[in-house]
């Protein structure tokens, strides 16, 4: 929704909740963002020529959420280490160059796989281009970090696990970020203390988004992979490694396949996790989340990873953060830091082969309305 097109008091009501859920800088930093998506230089601003030393990070693909959340948190918590900005619309690279400082934007991919200094690339662009971004950053020796989703189709999943194979000592991320927050850790923590299988239950609400919305191009990949693609995530994140596969996907859904729909997942281990995500309306605070599980004594119920509670047995934990915390904050500056890491690895190629599995699996799954199973070498349908 373009709040820049509301009346008056529904923006000044939208800035005090947003302010008590997210605190005063970043809602500050999504009402810049709002403008930042509609900015229209009459004169593009001027970049030093020669271009200016320094910075290690490009940013590819300038919307809002590059430059409301990774723009952000790498100027808060690693000012100077950005180094460039690309988008196909100029406008866009211009104002997050201008707005954070960078040293030189573009709309040429070509221009930051070629600079020297450009160590990782933060890649926020339209979905369908993010696994051909990754797999060139890679080839040239580039780390990546991928915003969700890591692919669209099998064939660029196939592609980027190849570049993976052939770029050691790359370090490749993904962007799914609540398992990493205060929350998630949390949720992730407590289950792991338990043995056996997991019951998992989300209720999801997402932003109602017109049908002429880029995200329903068909190239793109649609809801499933750009949005749900989440609490898929997450869900996986709870089953041991050892024993999530194979995966089985049963959809419910009506005429629409990528919102307004349930989808279960049955994994090895006998766990199960059920996602119900609806999209039916404009939510004031946002994607509401609510999720509960148990796995053997622990009992856990979530809110908009803001409160949570844990029974084990008779003990009682609850926990109510101040602010909302999705975990973008240490899911951006993690990538940086591990890429000023030598010694450290990211992703494998089979964890992003088997979550890439996954997700076209789940979207394959309510595409076609029928069930799915996914193993560790491939999907395919079950009836």
């Amino acid at each position: 929704m373009d709040y820049t097109t509301k009346p008056r008091f529904f923006q000044i009501q939208k800035f005090f909740r947003y302010c008590q859920l997210y605190g005063i800088q970043k809602t500050l930093v999504k009402v810049r963002g709002q403008y930042h998506m509609k900015k229209a230089f009459q004169t593009l601003p001027s970049i030093s020529n020669p271009v200016r030393r320094g910075g290690s990070v490009a940013l590819i693909g300038c919307g809002n959420f590059q430059y409301s959340h990774i723009a952000y948190y790498l100027h808060k918590y690693h000012r100077g280490c950005m180094r460039a900005a690309m988008d196909t619309n100029i406008n866009r690279a211009a104002s997050i160059f201008k707005d954070y400082n960078l040293h030189y934007y573009t709309d040429s991919l070509d221009r930051i796989i070629e600079d020297d200094e450009v160590r990782l690339l933060y890649i926020a662009s339209n979905h369908a281009s993010h696994a051909d971004y990754a797999a060139k950053a890679l080839d040239a020796g580039k780390d990546v970090h991928i915003e969700k989703p890591h692919c669209v189709t099998l064939e660029q999943l196939n592609r980027l696990v190849h570049s993976m194979s052939n770029s050691s000592g790359r370090v490749l991320s993904i962007g799914y970020n609540r398992p990493v927050g205060v929350i998630g850790e949390k949720i992730l923590e407590a289950l792991r203390k338990e043995n056996g299988a997991a019951m998992i239950n989300w209720f999801v609400a997402g932003h109602q988004i017109n049908p002429d919305h880029w995200y329903y191009h068909n190239e793109e990949g649609g809801r499933i992979l750009g949005n749900m693609c989440h609490w898929i995530h997450f869900s996986m994140e709870m089953i041991d490694e050892d024993h999530r596969f194979p995966i089985t996907i049963t959809p419910t859904r009506t005429e629409k396949s990528d919102s307004d729909v349930v989808v279960t997942f049955t994994y090895g281990d006998n766990s199960i996790a059920l996602i119900s995500f609806s999209a039916q309306g404009h939510t004031f605070e946002g994607v509401r989340e609510r999720f509960s599980a148990q796995k053997e004594n622990t009992l856990i119920k979530m809110d908009d990873f803001k409160e949570m509670r844990i029974d084990v047995v008779q003990n009682v934990r609850k926990i109510k953060l101040r602010k909302r915390d999705h975990g973008h904050m240490k899911s951006i500056c993690g990538s940086y830091l591990s890429s000023l890491d030598k010694g450290k690895e990211g992703l494998s190629g089979e964890y992003v082969r088997n979550l890439g599995n996954l997700m076209l699996g789940t979207k394959e799954a309510l595409d076609n309305n029928r069930k799915v199973k996914i193993d560790n070498s491939g999907i395919f349908f079950l009836e």
